[in-house]
């Protein structure tokens, strides 16, 4: 289990060839309260950078993008009545699908926990 992050604020966690995805700590934050989370269907194929799902806080409304390439496998379907799981949970009980990774090279271009903080820190 391998845990990678976007310059897009999404995280991916890989076990075999199947990526968890959800947003990070710090995009719930700047997002505010989540009232609202569209998510993607199961077997709806995606490229790297491609729009997958919707967020929508009282602040805004967000896209999400899929870290990396393949078919959605599963979904949080939780989040259509709690979409509050995101800021609670956003690491956890927040995530928002399931990816099967056709590509692993592109994991590659993601930031280790390290990168990421690094990145975020260089924001504010």
């Amino acid at each position: 289990m391998t845990i990678y992050y976007s310059e897009d604020h999404e995280w991916i966690n890989v076990e075999g060839n199947v990526g968890t995805v959800g947003i990070t700590n710090y995009a719930q934050n700047a997002l505010g309260d989540i009232v609202f989370v569209e998510v993607p269907e199961v077997g709806d194929d995606f490229a790297k950078g491609d729009e997958v799902a919707v967020v929508e806080s009282v602040k805004a409304a967000s896209e999400i993008y899929s870290p990396v390439s393949g078919e959605v496998s599963a979904v949080n379907e939780d989040l259509e009545d709690n979409a509050s799981l995101v800021n609670t949970s956003p690491d956890g009980d927040g995530w928002f699908f399931k990816i099967s990774i056709t590509d692993e090279s592109e994991l590659e271009g993601l930031l280790d926990a390290d990168g990421y903080k690094a990145f975020i820190a260089g924001l504010e």
